[in-house]
């Protein structure tokens, strides 16, 4: 009797798979976002100081950059959605912690501190994973396009999270919105466990052992930094992060500051610019960014720069908030989205979750401290100084204004502005500016395929025959190891 022949697997998969797993994060993600909302508000109650909320994300960030090197090493040896799993079941443990503690009536600030440590090793396996994830589930032209709906989650989320969140503080409190949060948790794990999400065999150059591990936790810094345009691109990011860092983390309390603690005027201005950020992901996803796609990246660092400085900066109302925010968060999935399409067309997927670990360390590594410095920078030289009286009003008070929250849009105008000057400066470097035809594609079907067009470009322009076209192509696709050429 014949073995039965095994039977098809019928979980979603390609295409498929990324939307259910991009619908269960984006579940998850407006229940955190409501989750953030809500503990914001309940920090600044019992503080009002800006220092106490950046901590927050201070401590979830920081300790999510020092594991990211580590994570990302585990990411290349694991099962991709294995690590997106763990991510996701941490955070949830994170916020049941917190509820249990807020139910006691014994939640305090440093027990969101504590619980961010925790969630933020964890969390550091959540981006390589995913974005690993992403590149072998969908092909190359749709990178951009996956990357601006991943985008939307964010911008979705801060849609309807902080005015669900206002709402449901009313209505459920704190503990209500915490419970859902865990709900949405559920539902992101229970979606990963349905889906088919395809695992590479892991890099040859991967090495045994807990000594090996530490090694290949470097093996992403020295990718980098061996491939010159790649690692100026990356030491763009830093440069930039650092310090638009200065400005963007008081944007909330420089609100609240401005607006006598007005928690409605705040997810009011946040739900707007997450519009701008939906339509922006839509755009993307739709257009597919731009053919080179450093303009993208280097043009939409200027840009949102520029805008943010001008409208948080200088802007003083509500309006203005809302239509330069909108504005700057059109153009920000373009960025982004440009930036990961050239990442993940340029690093092999076995390697990715090293590489793409260190591009997080770099980039966001300056910015974890500078979080540090922004908090009391703000709380004990800007806004005294910006006080009527103070000394930096008379410099700056006929451009930011005085009072509550104008040294704080001070900091947002400053940072901006240079953040806006790095941008430009990597715009006119040209290995930085062609780092997409200096640095070639992993895949050896995509080389072809860029090759063809360049072929295709020739002929057009009568540069080389069909026939010399026709020779190289065959040539180059042997040079790739694509095929063999008929003894």
């Amino acid at each position: 009797m014949s073995p039965e022949p095994p039977k098809e697997d019928r979980r979603p998969k390609g295409m498929a798979a990324f939307t259910a797993v991009w619908i269960g994060q984006l579940v998850s993600v407006l229940g955190s976002a409501m989750t953030q909302f809500a503990l914001m508000i309940w920090v600044w109650q019992e503080t009002g100081q800006a220092t106490a909320m950046v901590l927050m994300g201070f401590f979830t960030f920081v300790p999510m950059v020092i594991m990211m090197p580590i994570a990302g090493a585990l990411v290349d040896r694991w099962n991709k959605k294995l690590a997106m799993m763990l991510s996701d079941l941490a955070a949830g443990l994170g916020t049941v912690a917190i509820l249990l503690l807020y139910n006691a009536g014994a939640l305090e600030i440093w027990h969101l501190y504590a619980v961010g440590i925790f969630v933020g090793l964890f969390g550091s396996f959540q981006w390589p994973a995913y974005s690993s994830a992403i590149t072998l589930m969908v092909e190359k032209k749709n990178y951009a396009r996956a990357s601006g709906l991943v985008g939307m989650v964010e911008s979705v989320a801060t849609i309807f999270g902080p005015p669900m969140a206002a709402f449901l503080l009313v209505m459920i409190g704190v503990r209500g919105i915490l419970t859902i949060d865990i709900l949405t948790f559920c539902f992101a794990i229970g979606v990963l466990l349905l889906v088919r999400i395809p695992s590479p065999p892991p890099a040859k150059d991967l090495r045994a052992g807990l000594g090996g591990l530490f090694r290949d936790a470097g093996y992403g810094f020295r990718y980098i930094y061996k491939r010159k345009p790649l690692f100026g691109l990356q030491m763009t990011f830093f440069m930039f992060n650092l310090i638009s860092t200065f400005g963007m983390v008081v944007m909330n309390p420089m609100i609240l500051a401005r607006t006598g603690s007005d928690e409605i005027i705040l997810a009011s201005v946040q739900s707007v610019l997450a519009v701008g950020g939906l339509i922006g992901g839509l755009t993307l996803a739709v257009w597919g960014g731009p053919r080179k796609k450093v303009y993208g990246l280097l043009g939409g660092m200027i840009l949102i720069s520029l805008i943010f400085g001008i409208g948080f900066g200088i802007g003083r109302t509500t309006i203005a908030w809302m239509i330069f925010g909108f504005a700057a968060m059109l153009i920000l999935p373009t960025l982004n989205g440009s930036s990961q399409a050239i990442w993940q067309s340029k690093v092999p997927a076995d390697r990715q979750g090293r590489v793409f670990s260190a591009r997080m360390v770099i980039a966001q590594g300056a910015g974890a401290v500078a979080m540090i410095i922004v908090g009391p920078l703000a709380d004990f030289y800007f806004e005294p100084g910006m006080m009527l009286g103070g000394h930096l009003a008379e410099t700056f008070g006929w451009l930011v204004g005085t009072g509550p929250g104008a040294g704080m849009g001070l900091m947002i105008l400053l940072s901006s502005m240079v953040s806006a000057v790095v941008g430009a400066i990597s715009l006119n470097v040209p290995w930085i500016r062609n780092v997409e035809r200096i640095i070639p594609d992993a895949d050896p079907k995509n080389r072809l395929a860029e090759y063809a067009k360049r072929l295709a470009r020739a002929r057009r322009k009568g540069r080389l025959t069909h026939n010399e076209c026709k020779s190289l192509y065959k040539n180059y696709k042997i040079k790739l190891g694509l095929n063999v050429p008929n003894n």
